[in-house]
């Protein structure tokens, strides 16, 4: 009896333990007459594939993406906002920095902060704002330089 028992409870727990199951909140299915794809919210990406123009992640747990990018309005001016994603300070390093105002807002558009560059280092706190999107535009009197698209953590 016990050895049944024994080989009962061992074949249980082998069947749970190789079982696959996913219990997600959100995602959803799309198909067309050639493809099906289903997708649940929350994985960590294994592979990404691309061919140049469209990329597509599979794997499991994708719960931390972070969006960012940045539109360089004038290629010429270099300046860097790092780190990107942050959670305490936004760092600008910019070599030319006379008459550069960076304006930070959140992303419904609301100025959050605003302030002039005053050296090639120019430091912006950023830990009591919200976690969230947020974009940084640098310009001077007369043009946009460039926008940062940032991610702020906990």
């Amino acid at each position: 009896m016990k050895k049944n028992t024994f080989v009962l409870i061992s074949l249980l727990t082998t069947h749970v333990a190789f079982s696959q199951e996913v219990v997600s909140t959100q995602g959803d299915t799309y198909s067309n007459g050639t493809g099906r794809i289903d997708f649940t919210i929350g994985e960590v990406v294994i592979d990404t594939g691309t061919d140049g123009t469209n990329f597509i992640t599979q794997g499991f747990h994708q719960s931390s993406w972070n969006y960012v990018g940045l539109e360089d309005h004038l290629p010429t001016y270099e300046a860097n906002v790092y780190p990107n994603p942050t959670s305490e300070y936004l760092t600008i390093s910019a070599t030319n920095f006379t008459g550069v105002s960076c304006s930070l807002f959140d992303a419904q558009g609301k100025l959050v902060t605003q302030v002039e560059l005053n050296s090639e280092i120019t430091t912006i706190e950023v830990k009591d704002l919200s976690p969230g999107a947020y974009s940084l535009i640098l310009n001077n009197d007369s043009q946009l330089l460039k926008t940062f698209k940032l991610v702020k953590n906990q």
